[in-house]
């Protein structure tokens, strides 16, 4: 270098380094560079945070006076704090260097290489500049070379360690401990180094655990745990001391394989990694083979615990396995194993339910020839099982059958799995049997099973299992054709199953139950009353050897009822039907058990308490309805609620039958509330989102805020389109089922709060009176126990009308007839007389409607030409009971008997409910608007409007399906005059045809329309509901009143559009008569309107087309 160095400075910047290894291996808090100024000063770089690549940047630089020192001495040292530091920490390198050598490379930075470690040359990038003035603008850290005794103990034990490391002397080790615990005295629990003394002791200690030369491990964590309590999170080295903690924990696990070690090393791990930046070297180790990889690993090896520690595990090792992460399959398996046997000890829904999106994901990200995807498909369908018995769903069963097919092709014959894959599939086929009843699926089951058994002869470990499953479909085979060989092969099979099993197999139990069962179908075939003691034994036992709340118990309630029920049905001694109704209530009331398999328990319980005339018989029924009520309001949307409703067909005469069980015990009050409740389901489950809340706003309005947003957000997920891919479904459906839950605890925090104890319950009598207060509501009860009306005035007790000569198949009669003679007609000219129609008319009013008439008049004084409200359950709803005529002249032959509509005008209602809720938000009518659809009687009802009324017409290609809605929002009277379409299959896909696509039922019920007034619906088929399920009430005209409309007026089935334009214009004129300019139009006026336009049109009109209109509501 030219010139002199004398009174010259020199500006060196340290801008990185790299191959920086720690020679005692231990995971540094960082790196820094320590240069000598002079004899008792030295300059300190930031600690520099050490990458993956074991490289630093540290871009820090000093001004060294080239005068007082001759040559650079600098030392590459790993730090072990972040913050405060004890001591030097320990050198990684040491080297000096001429001036001239630093000053040999100019302005551009350059390498400088120091003594091996290990082979690898640790190194330093720097630059060196010569300037003329000191500059101390850098910031730079000046340190003491003379150091405390603590600094030197610890340098010393770090000097000790490292030389332990590398020569795995043990003196070396002892020394290193040695100084360290000489530290440690030093910093008493208040000392600022204390934390650090305690982890440079438990480290060197830990390494000699591993090494076997220390044993104290309860010690050395210890330790580790006192260090990080004192750097809690936010402290620089928290990060640091996690990892020691977790590194301890990890070595102790490896050696002793002691589970709480791995539980906790999995727990700081997930504390531990958010901590560590990608990229930087604690993360490459705390992640590495050593750590989180070795901790998922083992966890993975860990037998499956489905207590909340075990599941809280899973969820931790999940955790640590992001997207991208090669165990992540194995690792979602693990933990939905987990939540399936929770869910079989709990029967939690959410069990199944996370279980089932976890298990889909494994199969995502193992796609068919990876290890591990039969064992996956076969897994999630069993889920899927499981789900189907909790929750009955049968797309669930579906897919878990198509599942179970696949799994069968991978794994063929020879194959080590294809037992089990027989029968997974044979137990899945028999669910579906029980499901559909096709026998074919039954067959197929016994087959497989039978295929299974063969290849697990005596001493295979799933014999036991095979020969049960084999029984089972036996002995169901047995009850649907009385084979009693299927029957006692099933017995045999389930004792051998029970000789296979342990005793303190889990699963014992259920064999108990499946042997219970054939012996009670053995017992009603051959009466030994041995068979029955021995099914009753085996109940309790299996009762005995389960905890309060396992789903199973369900099962044993089941098969004791029956093992009760059957002896009493032979010796009928009362206290065997007691124990059976008790153990039909435990069942049904058991809260680990699905809602499909309580209804039908439920349902049982009915049929038998009214077989046997046991006064269980009205909590039963109503016990139905809770379950009922319960399952539907699970389903998301308005269709799953029907199809989930159609699953249960027998349930569908449950509101008339318990209707007829309370007339029958002279309760009329119960009576009544029990056919509310029990009818037109959906509607009422749909109209609870929309329910007011004034009251409680003034009340409470946090409670109402919450309820509101809540009712929001189900009505949102309502209306959310199914998807066909099976995940995302899924995961929509426990999303609402979830959003259910909190409604469900909003609901039943209003009803602590004083005056709102029936908030949202089903209605009182007291309630339901409401609904009569504009005229008395006839319930018309169509039950296979008794038909018979119902009174309901708005004061006093119902009255109880008998229809001694009708019952159940009379009226299925009779409704077939009337569709027959209907259909008829419409081969008719218009002037020939409907001869079959008078009749049956006339069979109607005899028989049904005269004795409620002589109730109303004579017994209820109730005046002439008052209006009088139809509620018709089951068959009744096919029947036109407004029309009934008696087709008779007087005796005095002055004329012709009064028909129902000569002496009150009628409307009907779907429920008690529906007309309160439409009287509730009635409001009076200035200005209405009126929205025709289609251009047939567009002007004829033009012409009749009162000219004050606006009127918007929509007709042509205006008439979409959008414009309509919107019409039904804006309007306050609509007119539609258009082809209506019932939908037989689905109910809710019924319509009106619009230019460019239909209008459906649903549209109508999900817009809201609370202005709505009155509405004609002048198309076919709009009154006229769904045969399978009647009391549903589910038609057009029912949509548009639960909608908003308070008043409307449907038809029963085809109209003739030439015919009815005469009703049509016979009831506008009737509506508007006598109305003045600027007077306000009155919608309580349509069903007088009607009574007289078909009083106006008798010649005109035949007689079907006169009767085919129906009023509904106020």
């Amino acid at each position: 270098m030219p010139g002199s160095l004398e009174g010259r400075y020199m500006k060196l910047e340290v801008i990185g380094g790299k191959n920086l290894l720690v020679p005692s291996q231990r995971v540094p808090a960082g790196i820094y560079v320590s240069i000598n100024i002079d004899s008792s000063r030295r300059w300190k770089s930031a600690v520099g945070i050490l990458s993956s690549d074991q490289s630093v940047a540290w871009g820090n630089a000093v001004t060294l006076s080239l005068d007082t020192s001759p040559a650079l001495s600098a030392e590459i040292r790993a730090s072990f704090e972040l913050g405060r530091t004890l001591g030097s920490g320990e050198v990684i390198g040491k080297l000096e260097k001429s001036w001239d050598d630093i000053l040999d490379h100019g302005d551009e930075p350059f390498d400088i290489s120091f003594p091996p470690f290990c082979g690898v040359h640790p190194s330093l990038m720097l630059k060196a500049t010569v300037i003329h003035a000191f500059d101390n603008q850098d910031g730079v850290r000046i340190d003491s070379i003379v150091e405390c005794q603590i600094s030197r103990d610890a340098d010393m034990g770090h000097t000790q360690f490292a030389e332990y490391v590398t020569s795995e002397t043990v003196s070396h080790l002892n020394d290193a401990v040695q100084h360290f615990q000489l530290v440690l005295d030093q910093c008493p629990v208040d000392h600022p180094d204390h934390a650090a003394a305690l982890t440079n002791l438990a480290w060197a200690r830990l390494l000699g655990y591993v090494r076997k030369d220390f044993q104290d491990i309860d010690t050395i964590t210890s330790l580790f745990r006192e260090a990080l309590a004192l750097h809690p999170q936010g402290h620089p080295d928290h990060q640091l001391s996690l990892y020691y903690l977790t590194e301890a924990l990890t070595w102790r696990y490896s050696k002793e394989n002691t589970a709480a070690c791995i539980h906790e090393s999995a727990q700081l791990s997930c504390k531990l990694l958010p901590l560590c930046p990608e990229g930087t070297y604690l993360r490459s180790i705390a992640a590495g083979a050593n750590g989180v990889d070795y901790v998922i690993r083992e966890c993975n090896n860990l037998p499956i615990d489905a207590s909340n520690e075990g599941i809280h595990l899973r969820r931790n090792v999940l955790e640590l396995c992001p997207l991208g992460n090669e165990h992540r399959p194995e690792v979602l398996h693990n933990l939905s194993k987990a939540l399936r046997t929770s869910f079989q000890q709990r029967g939690g829904n959410d069990d199944i339910d996370e279980c089932i999106q976890l298990r889909r994901e494994a199969i995502a990200l193992c796609p068919e020839g990876r290890s591990g995807h039969d064992i996956y498909l076969n897994d999630l369908a069993l889920s899927l099982n499981n789900r189907f018995d909790h929750q009955g769903k049968p797309h669930d069963l579906n897919e878990a059958i198509s599942l179970y097919e696949e799994v069968l092709r991978l794994w063929p014959i020879g194959h080590n799995f294809h037992a089990f894959a027989l029968n997974n599939l044979g137990s899945a086929l028999y669910n579906r049997f029980k499901q559909r009843g096709d026998i074919d699926d039954l067959n197929r089951a016994i087959s497989l099973h039978r295929k299974a058994l063969m290849l697990c002869p005596p001493g295979n470990p799933y014999r036991h299992s095979t020969l049960n499953n084999l029984a089972l479909t036996l002995d169901t085979r047995y009850a649907k054709s009385d084979d009693s060989e299927d029957l006692n092969e099933a017995i045999d099979l389930y004792r051998e199953s029970l000789q296979f099993m342990q005793p303190d197999n889990p699963e014992r139990h259920k064999k108990f139950l499946n042997l219970s069962s054939a012996l009670c179908s053995r017992f009603t075939q051959s009466r030994k009353n041995e068979d029955v003691k021995e099914a009753i034994r085996l109940c309790q036992e299996s009762l005995e050897a389960l905890p309060s709340l396992h789903p199973d118990r369900y099962v044993s309630y089941m098969q004791l009822k029956e093992a009760y029920l059957s002896r009493f049905q032979m010796h009928h001694n009362s206290a065997d039907l007691s124990l059976a109704v008790e153990n039909f209530r435990l069942a049904s009331r058991h809260p680990t058990q699905g809602f499909p398999n309580r209804i039908l328990t439920a349902r049982k319980w009915v049929t038998a308490a009214e077989r046997h005339s046991h006064t269980s018989a009205l909590e039963a029924y109503n016990t139905c309805f809770d379950l009922l009520e319960g399952h539907l309001a699970t389903r998301s949307s308005i269709i799953l609620r029907h199809e989930a409703a159609a699953a249960f067909s027998d349930s569908r005469s449950l509101p008339v039958n318990a209707a007829s069980c309370a007339i029958r015990r002279g309760n009329g009050r119960h009576a009544v509330e029990l056919v509310e409740r029990g009818r037109g389901q959906q509607w009422s489950l749909a109209s609870r989102l929309r329910s007011p809340l004034e009251d409680l706003e003034s009340t409470n309005p946090n409670l109402a805020h919450k309820l509101s947003e809540l009712s929001r957000c189900l009505s949102e997920a309502q209306g959310v389109v199914a998807s066909t891919d099976r995940t995302t479904a899924d995961r929509a459906e426990i999303h609402y089922r979830r959003l259910t839950e909190q409604w469900g605890a909003a609901v039943a925090e209003i009803r602590n709060l004083e005056s709102f104890s029936r908030f949202l319950l089903p209605p009182s009598y007291k309630d339901l009176q409401v609904a009569a207060r504009h005229g008395p509501v006839i319930i018309l009860i169509a039950s296979e126990y008794s038909c018979s009306a119902i009174v309901v005035l708005t004061s006093g007790e119902p009255h109880h009308v008998r229809f001694p000569r009708i019952t159940l198949p009379d009226l299925k009669k009779l409704k077939d007839d009337f569709a027959t003679a209907i259909r008829h007609t419409a081969r008719m000219r218009p002037e020939e007389p409907r001869k079959k129609l008078r009749v049956l008319l006339r069979i109607v009013w005899d028989e049904i409607m005269l004795p409620i008439v002589n109730v109303l008049q004579h017994d209820l004084k109730l005046r002439r030409r008052s209006r009088i409200w139809l509620c018709p359950t089951a068959a009744f709803t096919s029947v036109p009971l407004h029309a009934a005529n008696p087709f008779r002249m007087k005796a005095d032959r002055s004329g012709p008997e009064a028909c129902l509509e000569d002496i009150y005008i009628c409307s009907y209602t779907p429920t008690l409910s529906a007309l309160i809720r439409s009287r509730q938000t009635m409001k009076t009518c200035g200005k209405a608007r009126c929205s025709p659809a289609v251009d047939s009687e567009l002007e004829l009802v033009r012409e009749l409007v009162p000219s004050n009324v606006k009127f918007t017409n929509l007709s042509g290609d205006a008439a979409t399906q959008a414009g309509t809605l919107d019409a039904l929002q804006q309007s306050t009277w609509v007119h539609l005059a258009c082809h209506g379409k019932q939908d037989h299959e689905q109910p809710y896909n019924s319509c009106f045809a619009m230019r460019d696509k239909p209008l459906t039922l649903l549209d109508i019920m999900e817009n809201n329309s609370p202005q709505a007034e009155f509405a004609f619906l002048s198309a076919c088929h709009t009154a006229a509901g769904d045969e399978e399920t009647p009391d549903e009430v589910i038609h057009l005209a029912a949509g548009l009143q639960f909608s908003g409309f308070k008043s409307v007026i449907g038809t029963l089935w085809v109209v003739n559009d030439a015919l009815a334009k005469h009703a049509v214009e016979a009831f506008y004129e009737k509506m508007f008569e006598d109305l003045e300019d600027g007077s306000v139009m009155d919608c309580t006026k349509a069903a007088w309107a009607l009574n007289r336009a078909t009083h106006t049109v008798k010649t005109k009109v035949p007689l079907e087309q006169r009767m085919v209109f129906i009023h509904i509501g106020v």
